[in-house]
């Protein structure tokens, strides 16, 4: 479920590449791409074409988002809604 963002994609010129398909807290979280299956807890990603805010503001639309529903899924009992940060 590809936004436009990603490296290439329809959207990146005007929006800038998804934080999300950059390193960054999270990479691989979810078995993703950097933080692409965590989307929804890095700040800056695009939804409905919005720039979104941090999770505590979107976490409604995301908790509703397919694509979400969709890694947890796949996921199931290894799913991760928040990575964990680093210490």
């Amino acid at each position: 479920m590809a936004c436009g963002r990603e490296p290439g994609g329809k959207q990146e010129r005007e929006f800038g590449p998804c934080p999300a398909a950059l390193p960054g807290e999270g990479d691989g979280v979810n078995r993703g791409k950097f933080r692409g299956r965590v989307c929804w807890s890095v700040t800056g990603t695009l939804c409905n074409g919005q720039v979104q805010g941090p999770f505590a503001r979107k976490m409604l639309g995301c908790l509703n988002c397919r694509f979400l529903q969709s890694v947890q899924d796949t996921e199931s009992n290894s799913f991760i809604l928040m990575p964990r940060a680093k210490k």
